[in-house]
């Protein structure tokens, strides 16, 4: 009786090794139930922006004014018989950069 007793115990005590330290533990359950529920926020996003990507796809499909707006906005296409004008900030210091100056030191 004693033996049985004895193998009981280290038996029980194995397995709560198992449930509270090794792989499978509740604390890793915890870790991944974690990783869960982020991956699925990171999906929801995911899922928002294909929407935004389908809609703006099938946009370009049907509407060529959205064709136009993705030409002008995208690769800077003007109309015939318009005039561009670019307007630079005098503060902005990439545009002030000059080759000359660039390799100097003050």
């Amino acid at each position: 009786m004693r033996w049985l007793l004895i193998i009981l115990l280290v038996l029980f005590t194995g397995l709560q090794f198992r449930l509270w330290v090794g792989e499978g533990s509740l604390a890793h359950k915890a870790e991944l139930d974690k990783k869960v529920e982020q991956q699925l926020v990171i999906n929801e996003q995911l899922q928002q922006r294909n929407k935004r990507i389908a809609q703006e796809v099938e946009s370009l499909k049907t509407n060529l004014d959205s064709i136009e707006e993705k030409a002008r906005k995208d690769l800077g296409m003007i109309k015939e018989g318009e005039i561009f004008y670019l307007v630079i900030d005098k503060d902005d210091r990439v545009l002030q950069k000059t080759p000359a100056t660039e390799g100097t030191q003050p």
